[in-house]
């Protein structure tokens, strides 16, 4: 349990939330406070004592600020010993101090409001990171916050230990800061790369870090455990939304739920009312509208039976009337922009479900990047943000598509961008009639998705399946005919695809004797 007094405490913070409450409560337990400028001001405006930095070395902050800490009297009190180094730290002058509070200068929130490149520079903290490596070095005497949370465990445990911390706390402090350390130096260093003339060739090391988010029940699986953390990335979505009401997100609703708000993203909400139904990171109906509730009725229809606890994505503030229809099927989340009070009334009856509000839509057109775990290392790679407009569009066939089919087209190829890969995705009035997915053969995904289409149109009593004249994409080119030739036997009669294969020459072929429209896009959407 190793309890150490705290009786000296030095605090240089740039949020400064909590600070007075926190000193007060360090003042009652009798600690000296030393501090630095803007928080030596905030603690005296507050009625507290307290001695400056330069006080204490005896040496004048300088260089515009760049040089205060950067001292043996610092650094001596935070790494002495107190029973080792006691000799030393008394022929120095060096008095121990027990407790830093230190949460570095606001570099990644200068970046985020796109500052230029010397404010940027000036907010690289110096001397509060070596300050909190020193202290979480010596943690067995030093007690060391970087988290404005963490004050009140401090306090509590001084409270109930006459002034002391434990040893247990102090350890746990200790992670946190190196965390922290680390995950600012990786900021640093990652801003640093997109600054570099040759942005072509990869950094030599690439730096990753994370703050917890949530602590989730389990992983994939419940025999794996699991946490959620945030990256420094402030894009709307999952990691940044509000959860209105429902359990805990899990670690696969959190999967479905980003892969599920991304797709929608991809839709402009002043053109079209988008809502895509993902399950187990697929999406198993997409559909554009003019109203949320239509988008909701048409996607449900495309796979009503996958769609059974799956996620909800809307590119709309949810309104009453589709939060009606929602409540119908059993769902796991459901995540938009905004969720008007009506919606909110009606879903509230849905203690289970989870809810979430983003505030806004993420850039699909933001450059960024996404990272994937392999063992003994990280994948990584750029944003895939490639988007297909109809002048991109080769046409290869002799039948040229309709305007009416390049929409289809446009709008299947999008939605195949976060289908797993092999895909294939039928598409007829801007909803999917049909999705084929990760299959190892794109022979299969393309009949898969067929099939199922056909399924569905026997269990709604339609007089046919909706693949008949719908427009088919395919993520990837086709290697062979074959697979050109389950989508014509699937009735449809327009084919995107990227084009790029040493038989294209017959696939064109095949498909102007299936009599259909074909073009390239020149780019492909592989999603594994």
């Amino acid at each position: 349990m190793t309890l150490r007094n705290i009786r000296r405490a030095l605090i240089s913070v740039s949020d400064k939330t909590g600070l007075v409450d926190f000193a007060q409560g360090l003042a009652k337990h009798g600690v000296a406070l030393i501090s630095t400028g803007g928080t030596a001001k905030a603690l005296r405006d507050a009625g507290l004592t307290v001695a400056d930095v330069s006080d204490i070395t005896g040496f004048p902050e300088m260089m515009d600020g760049r040089v205060k800490t950067l001292h043996p009297i610092v650094h001596g009190g935070l790494l002495g010993l107190r029973d080792k180094h006691a000799a030393a730290m008394k022929e120095h002058g060096i008095e121990g101090i027990d407790l830093l509070v230190c949460n570095l200068y606001p570099f990644e929130a200068t970046v985020a409001k796109g500052a230029a490149f010397d404010e940027v520079i000036e907010n690289i903290d110096i001397g509060g990171p070596a300050m909190t490596r020193s202290a979480a070095k010596n943690h067995d005497w030093v007690t060391v916050v970087v988290d404005v949370e963490d004050y009140a465990a401090v306090l509590a445990e001084m409270d109930a230990n006459n002034g002391a911390t434990t040893l247990t706390l102090r350890r746990r402090l200790a992670q946190t800061a190196y965390a922290r350390t680390a995950a600012y130096d990786a900021a640093v260093s990652n801003w640093f790369a997109t600054q570099l003339e040759d942005k072509e060739t990869p950094p030599k090391r690439r730096a990753f870090a994370g703050t917890l988010r949530q602590s989730l029940r389990y992983g994939e699986n419940p025999h794996q455990q699991a946490a959620f953390y945030a990256t420094g990335e402030k894009r709307p979505g999952v990691a940044t939304a509000e959860q209105l009401q429902g359990k805990e997100l899990s670690y696969n609703n959190i999967s479905d739920t980003d892969a599920a708000y991304e797709l929608i993203a991809e839709f402009d909400p002043k053109a079209h009312a988008a809502c895509a139904i993902i399950k187990h990171a697929n999406p198993c109906g997409v559909a554009l509208a003019d109203t949320l509730a239509d988008a909701y009725a048409k996607a449900l229809a495309c796979d009503p039976l996958s769609a059974y606890g799956g996620i909800v994505a809307l590119n709309r503030t949810l309104d009453g009337a589709t939060a009606e229809l929602i409540s119908k099927l059993f769902t796991e989340v459901i995540i938009a922009p905004d969720v008007d009070a009506d919606a909110r009334a009606i879903l509230a009856k849905k203690k289970n479900l989870r809810i979430l509000v983003a505030g806004s839509l993420p850039n699909p057109l933001e450059p960024g990047l996404t990272f994937k775990s392999v063992s003994g290392g990280m994948l990584v790679q750029t944003r895939d943000i490639g988007r297909t407009t109809a002048a991109d569009l080769k046409i290869v066939t002799k039948r040229k598509p309709s305007d009416a089919e390049i929409a289809d087209l446009l709008f299947a190829f999008t939605v195949g961008k976060y289908v797993k890969s092999n895909t294939i995705v039928y598409a007829k009035d801007l909803t999917t009639a049909g999705i084929g997915a990760g299959q190892m053969s794109r022979v299969d995904s393309a009949r898969i998705a067929a099939e199922k289409a056909r399924a569905v149109a026997k269990a709604a009593g339609w007089p046919q399946s909706r693949t008949i004249g719908s427009a088919a994409a395919s993520d990837a080119f086709f290697p062979f005919p074959d697979g050109l030739m389950e989508i014509a036997e699937a009735g449809a009669t327009s084919v995107i695809q990227p084009g790029g294969s040493v038989h294209d020459a017959d696939v064109i072929a095949a498909a102007d004797e299936a009599g259909l429209s074909m073009v390239f896009s020149g780019k492909r959407h592989f999603r594994h």
